[in-house]
């Protein structure tokens, strides 16, 4: 019998004054609408430095996914981004939720520079484009809580696993007055296209999705 397979879906928290964060908001839609084959387990972390990748890795140790995928707020940005590149560097422009702001130091100690998702990030744009959501490869997740999330995961599961990074647009429901948006359904839906794209085995190969600048 096939093992039965675990997707780990994770977003944050609000951040600061924030009365929302999509990313957690449409984490939590999944969950509540989720009827896929896999086991999906999901999350809401902490807008943290220290606290959200202590989740992450104890999260990967307690369930040992097969597929992650982390999720947060890009404010600013109009369309869905599957990040492709996390850096092993933490540079805080701004605190995190406990007030820290670690500057130029690693994510992980000892680690490279640099990791490439693991997902099928073109095939996963070129999905959720498919269905009508805005959405694009990126290949920067900042240097803020969402990108050490990103590079922690791919540093802590094993190499056969998927993993990844998806930033969000605010939702419509409660952004900020002039931000670009989305709603809320359709951030949760391309999650959704994701989370199938990528458990369906989908290939990036030959599939152009770089940038000139």
């Amino acid at each position: 019998m096939t093992e039965r397979r675990v997707v780990l879906l994770t977003g944050f928290e609000p951040f600061g004054g924030d009365e929302s964060n999509p990313s957690g908001d449409a984490v939590e839609r999944v969950a509540a609408t989720w009827n896929g084959d896999a086991e999906l387990i999901t999350a809401v972390l902490p807008v943290t430095f220290a606290g959200s990748a202590a989740a992450m890795r104890e999260l990967v140790e307690a369930h040992r996914p097969s597929i992650v995928i982390a999720t947060g707020l890009a404010g600013g940005r109009t369309a869905i981004s599957v990040e492709r590149v996390a850096v092993n560097l933490i540079d805080a422009r701004i605190p995190d939720n406990d007030g820290a702001q670690p500057i130029d130091e690693p994510s992980v100690h000892g680690a490279p520079a640099g990791a490439f998702a693991t997902l099928p990030v073109k095939s996963i744009a070129a999905a959720i484009r498919g269905a009508g959501i805005r959405a694009e490869v990126s290949h920067t997740a900042g240097t803020f809580v969402c990108n050490h999330v990103f590079y922690t995961a791919l540093q802590a599961v094993p190499s056969d696993v998927r993993a990844g990074f998806i930033h969000v647009p605010w939702a419509i429901e409660g952004a900020p007055t002039g931000q670009p948006t989305l709603p809320l359904d359709d951030i949760a839906a391309a999650l959704r296209i994701a989370i199938d794209t990528t458990l369906v085995g989908a290939d990036d190969g030959g599939m152009p999705g770089g940038a000139i600048h």
